[in-house]
C-alpha cells in the first residue's frame, strides 16, 4: 500500500494485516471509517486497537490517525477482507497504490467492482455511465500491462451463474488471458501497444451490450425460442454496433468484438454470415471467448459444462478460429493443473 515506514515493521505482520497509506486513509470516511483500525505500538512491538467500527473519531483522533499513517504505523485486519474489498472496489484505482494486497485479493476486488460497474452500464448504456466503466477498465489494463501473468488470478474467479453482467466480466478476463497467450512473444518484446490492449478490453467487456435491446423474457427463456424470438436474438450484434456510434466508441477492436462475436469461420454465423479471413482478429477471438464463457456457466436453458470439456468442444468445432481455440484449450489445461 504503502508509504515508506519510518520504523521497522516486523516480518509476517502483513499476513494478518493490511498496512494503510495516505491514499487509502483519504478514501475512508473522515470520522467513521468502514472497518476496525489498528496501530503498531513500538514499545511492545505489537498491533493494538485504535478505532472500532461503529464509533466516531474526534478531531484530535483524526489528526493523530493521519500522523500515524504518515509514520507507517496504521493497519486494518485481513479478517475484514470482505469489507475492505467492497470499499476498494468503489475506488478501483487504489489497487494500483496498495502494495500489500495479494494478487488473489486484488482479483476479488476487480470481480466485484467490474461486475457492479457492468451492471450499471447495461442498465443504463449512456456516455456518462460508460465513462465510469471505462475508467475502471483502464485500471484493469494498467494493472495487467505491468505483469500479464496476473490475469490468471482473475480467470480463477469466473462467475458460474449466468447474468449479462457476469458474462461480460467473464469474457473480459478470459479474452485478455487468451490475447496475452496468443501474443506472448510480442508482449515479451514490447510490441503490443497499450492503446490496442485498452480498446480490446473494452470490446470484450462490451461485446454483448446489444442484448440490452432484447426483451428480458426472451433472454431468460428456458424453452426453445420460436423463429421470431430467434430473429430478435440474432439482431443483438447489429444493435450493439449501432450503440457504438452514440457512445463514441468507433474503434476496430471494439467494433469487431461487438459485431462479429457470433460469426463463424465456415460462414454459418450471424449477423452477416462472414467467413474465414472476413472475420477480424478480435472478432474471431471474441467468438471463442463468448462461447466458452457461456458454456461453463449455468444458463436458464442449459447446464454448465466443465471448463476442459467446453474448451475441447471448441477445438473440435470448425466454426471457430483454430489457433484461438487451441490456445484457449492449452490455457484451460494449464489452469486446471495449478488449482
Amino acid at each position: 500500500m504503502c508509504a515508506i515506514s519510518k520504523m521497522e515493521v516486523p516480518d509476517g505482520l502483513d499476513e494478518e494485516y493490511y498496512q494503510i497509506n495516505q491514499d487509502i486513509l483519504g478514501s475512508f470516511n473522515k470520522y467513521r471509517p468502514p472497518l476496525n483500525i489498528f496501530r503498531f505500538q513500538e514499545d511492545v512491538a505489537r498491533v493494538i486497537p485504535f478505532f472500532k467500527v461503529g464509533q466516531r473519531l474526534s478531531n484530535e483522533k483524526v489528526q493523530e490517525l493521519a500522523k500515524l499513517v504518515g509514520e507507517g504505523l496504521v493497519f486494518v485486519s485481513r479478517d475484514d477482507h470482505p469489507v475492505y474489498v467492497k470499499h476498494i472496489s468503489y475506488q478501483l484505482d487504489l489497487v494500483l497504490v496498495d502494495k500489500h494486497l495479494k494478487e488473489a485479493e486484488i482479483a476479488d476486488i476487480f470481480v466485484q467492482a467490474l461486475t457492479r460497474r457492468m451492471g450499471e452500464f447495461l442498465d443504463q448504456p449512456v456516455p456518462l455511465v460508460l465513462q465510469k466503466l471505462w475508467a475502471d477498465l483502464m485500471v484493469l489494463t494498467e494493472y495487467l500491462f505491468q505483469d500479464i501473468f496476473r490475469v490468471k488470478a482473475l480467470v480463477r474467479r469466473l462467475a458460474l451463474e449466468h447474468s449479462l453482467a457476469s458474462h461480460s466480466v467473464n469474457c473480459g478476463f478470459v479474452g485478455l488471458a487468451l490475447y496475452t497467450r496468443l501474443r506472448a512473444n510480442d508482449f515479451e518484446e514490447g510490441l503490443v501497444k497499450r492503446q490496442v490492449f485498452d480498446r480490446l478490453a473494452a470490446g470484450l467487456f462490451l461485446h454483448d451490450m446489444g442484448m440490452t435491446r432484447i426483451p428480458a423474457f426472451i433472454r431468460d427463456k428456458t424453452k426453445p425460442l420460436v423463429p421470431d424470438e430467434r430473429t430478435k436474438i440474432q439482431a443483438h450484434p447489429k444493435l450493439g454496433y449501432e450503440m457504438l456510434a452514440k457512445l463514441d466508441l468507433k474503434y476496430p477492436e471494439v467494433e469487431q468484438c461487438v459485431l462479429e462475436h457470433h460469426e463463424r469461420v465456415g460462414g454459418k454465423g450471424y449477423p452477416m454470415r462472414k467467413s474465414g479471413p472476413e472475420i477480424g482478429e478480435y472478432g474471431a477471438l471474441c467468438a471463442v471467448v463468448d462461447s466458452y464463457c457461456a458454456m461453463i456457466t449455468k444458463r436458464p436453458y442449459a447446464e454448465a459444462m466443465k471448463p476442459l470439456d467446453a474448451a475441447a468442444a471448441l477445438v473440435k468445432d470448425r466454426g471457430y478460429d483454430s489457433r484461438a481455440a487451441s490456445h484457449l484449450q492449452a490455457f484451460v489445461v494449464e489452469c486446471a493443473k495449478f488449482k
